[in-house]
């Protein structure tokens, strides 16, 4: 026929192209012999070695604890933002436990299929290491601006309220603090 091109090397795998001229039609088989579907055996055409990706065990701990690093971290800082500074340190004292974990478990057991354990474990640390720096930070400004919290806290009218400002400094975060009316 003089319609019919010949294959290029992008309809090759291409199950339903016409096959070359001069062989003949072949019945359907499953690619790679043992029925995996890619055409190096695996499901997705990948090579289904130990190297190849890992994929989620809920009963390995390596990955548990990374995925553990990354939730606690995030939490922490979340809750760091809005003002719980005791939940915060506590998920990013937890989050950078595991992260550390995870980090050292995972270099030595799974070698290059820890790819996606080592960003998450990562991706912990980061989070738990700016959720401990806003808990700390929290805590470092009552630790310093002490008098005027206590006194804040005894004031048992409005206008006693607003006298502990002048405990405040005269700088933007005592401008942040202050009592307003």
């Amino acid at each position: 026929m003089p319609d019919r091109r010949q294959p290029d090397s992008s309809t090759d795998d291409n199950p339903f192209a016409a096959p070359p001229e001069g062989k003949p039609d072949q019945p359907w088989q499953p690619r790679g012999g043992n029925g995996a579907g890619g055409p190096d055996g695996g499901p997705d055409g990948r090579d289904p070695t130990p190297e190849g990706p890992a994929r989620w065990d809920p009963t390995d701990p390596i990955q548990r604890r990374a995925r553990y690093a990354l939730l606690a971290g995030m939490w922490g800082f979340f809750f760091g933002i809005f003002g719980i500074p005791s939940v915060g340190l506590l998920l990013g004292a937890l989050a950078l436990y595991w992260g550390v974990s995870a980090l050292r478990g995972g270099v030595e057991s799974l070698g290059p299929a820890a790819r996606p354990q080592r960003t998450a474990a990562v991706s912990g640390l980061v989070t738990a290491t700016l959720a401990l720096m806003l808990a700390a930070g929290s805590y470092a400004v009552q630790l310093t601006y002490k008098d005027f919290y206590v006194c804040r806290d005894d004031a048992l009218t409005k206008t006693a309220e607003l006298e502990c400002n002048t405990l405040l400094p005269d700088n933007f975060l005592g401008k942040v603090l202050k009592v307003q009316r």
